[in-house]
């Protein structure tokens, strides 16, 4: 079994901002894969997906951006999953609105909701797709830039990448990460 797991903060007001990209990939995942996040354990919603290449399970954190390998840790270890077999996906202030970067390892970057998972995985060895939202305009503080909803000029560019990171998750349950990494980060 695989875990997807998509980053951000539970509840309505948080739904379109840029810090919950993650979760608005793993709803575009749940929509491709006929299922509903209708789970919850370990303080994550989640669904497990039954795909030709196996079982998938797609996760949204649900203690906060802040704390998100609360939920991801014992979720791995309820089903048994590897760190190998997980991808994690965030928004990243440092990537244009819209570029995708994928990793196979790395820091935090000041992210809190990697430092999270780094600290409760023990280890910073984990699948990632970092989708870019650009730096806040000169005098927004980064909080309240993250807690935004996207502009609407930014819209196309967001689903775009919704989009591409979907179809990154997919290839990833056919193909070794690092193929997937070289065809996206290539692109």
């Amino acid at each position: 079994m695989k875990m997807i797991i998509g980053l951000g903060n539970p509840g309505k007001k948080y739904e379109k901002t840029r810090h919950n990209i993650g979760f608005l990939v793993i709803d575009e995942l749940a929509k491709q894969y006929g299922v509903e996040l209708n789970q919850t354990k370990h303080h994550a919603l989640y669904a497990i997906a039954h795909t030709p290449k196996g079982k998938v399970l797609l996760v949204k954190p649900y203690t906060y951006m802040n704390l998100s390998g609360e939920a991801v840790a014992p979720l791995m270890k309820y089903y048994d999953i590897d760190v190998e077999d997980i991808v994690v996906i965030y928004d990243d202030l440092d990537l244009g609105t819209g570029k995708l970067r994928l990793r196979q390892r790395g820091s935090a970057g000041g992210h809190n909701g990697i430092k999270s998972l780094i600290q409760h995985l023990g280890t910073q060895n984990f699948n990632r797709i970092r989708i870019g939202i650009s730096r806040p305009p000169a005098g927004m503080k980064v909080p309240d830039y993250v807690l935004a909803n996207f502009r609407d000029e930014e819209q196309p560019d967001m689903e775009l990448a919704i989009k591409k990171s979907a179809d990154a998750c997919t290839l990833w349950l056919d193909k070794p990460f690092l193929e997937v990494m070289n065809d996206y980060n290539g692109a």
